[in-house]
């Protein structure tokens, strides 16, 4: 076979082993912008030697209240840690219920049944993948028992559709409890994730826009006693040392944590920004290659005959694309074409939750749940983070329209 054999496979096309990888994530780049302002607010927290909770962390609380709109912020260890504490201070307990999405990180339902409750999976929009809260409707209205909280996930980086899931809470006096681990940034009609619901919990993975030297987490409430009671349990249940009301847990953040945060705070927009204008390159790239149809601006986004279809984007959202993700055909197939040619990418989930094993006592079957279901089999993840050149996208966007060639 020669270079300028053309009528062959593309996936049996030789590949250049010399070529420069293109990563998913490359984290050195954000460090070297920012090394030495680093460097300085670790020092900082060296020299004082308060390493747990203190002056920093609250600083950093104060600052992530202010930034989100909401009034009160509680810092954890992870954003599991934070989503239990949100659920378990709300009141979600033994014997309820709360509704979710499948389509989703394992931490949505795992800390649902953390608090002894049981997860009630509904399946999602086609368009953005987030939790349809039509069939959120659809489900409370079928008279499922003690329901006492919706948790919509905003994934990938953009809000839910939280007018709807307003006036379902208000109707059926439910919390809800906003599942920001991907949306730090990301906003609803003018107001930021983490002041949109009951409580919200944030992520700070090294993987997120806003990310820590390790795990970290937040809990964002305008609740003055919920604040309160996630203060208490992610410290042993204990307002005052040795004196413990009720049994909480050890989910405290590192002030070191805490310092590389407010480092990056100062950039997150900036870096939310440059992270839209790579998935406006791609949607662009996607289109001129005649691989994409126009990203469609409702939910209501269906299949075309195109081998690319461009999640939607909804007009009342800030979308800050914590993942760049597209549906493929021959997701499985194109993935291994990108890897054989060094181009990083992920599958953001392979197995929607209510077909997870751990959660067969739940009952649930294949076909419950359709439009999670076909979503596992075509979502990929290509590569997308605030420094990713021009030339790196152009390469994914060529790989791709060679492999559809």
């Amino acid at each position: 076979m020669t270079k300028t054999d053309t009528n062959v496979d593309a996936t049996q096309r030789p590949v250049a082993s010399d070529a420069v990888p293109v990563p998913l994530l490359d984290l050195r780049r954000q460090y070297a912008t920012i090394r030495e302002d680093v460097q300085k607010a670790i020092d900082h927290i060296c020299e004082t030697q308060h390493l747990v909770l203190g002056d920093e962390v609250a600083s950093f609380e104060r600052e992530v209240a202010q930034y989100t709109g909401a009034a009160e912020c509680v810092s954890c260890a992870s954003g599991t840690d934070a989503l239990w504490l949100a659920l378990a201070a709300a009141g979600v307990g033994p014997g309820d219920a709360v509704i979710t999405t499948p389509f989703t990180f394992f931490a949505s339902a795992s800390t649902i049944v953390r608090c002894g409750a049981k997860p009630l999976f509904v399946d999602v929009e086609p368009g953005t993948l987030n939790l349809d809260p039509v069939k959120v409707r659809e489900k409370l209205d079928s008279g499922v028992s003690r329901v006492k909280a919706i948790m919509p996930v905003h994934l990938y980086g953009q809000a839910a559709c939280m007018d709807a899931f307003d006036d379902i809470a208000r109707d059926y006096k439910l919390s809800i409890i906003e599942d920001a681990a991907q949306a730090f940034g990301s906003t609803w009609r003018g107001k930021r994730a983490g002041s949109l619901g009951t409580a919200a919990g944030f992520s700070f993975y090294p993987t997120k826009n806003l990310s820590a030297f390790g795990d970290g987490g937040c809990v964002t409430t305008n609740d003055a006693t919920i604040a309160a009671h996630m203060r208490r349990l992610r410290n042993h249940g204990s307002d005052r040392r040795y004196y413990h009301e009720e049994i909480g847990w050890n989910s405290r953040l590192d002030a070191i944590q805490a310092a590389v945060l407010r480092v990056k705070m100062k950039h997150i927009d900036q870096w939310n920004e440059r992270r839209r204008a790579v998935a406006t390159l791609y949607d662009r790239l996607f289109q001129e290659a005649g691989l994409a149809d126009t990203r469609p601006d409702t939910s209501i986004g269906t299949p075309t005959d195109k081998p690319v279809w461009l999640l939607s984007t909804l007009p009342q959202a800030t979308h800050i694309f914590h993942q760049y993700v597209v549906r493929a055909s021959r997701r499985d197939e194109l993935r291994k074409f990108l890897a054989d040619r060094r181009i990083g990418s992920e599958i953001y989930y392979p197995v929607p939750l209510h077909l997870q094993q751990c959660f067969g006592y739940l009952g649930y079957s294949t076909g419950d749940l359709p439009v999670s279901e076909s979503a596992a089999k075509d979502v990929l993840a290509l590569p997308c983070f605030p420094e990713l050149h021009e030339d790196e996208q152009r390469r994914v966007a060529q790989a791709i329209a060679e492999f559809y060639s």
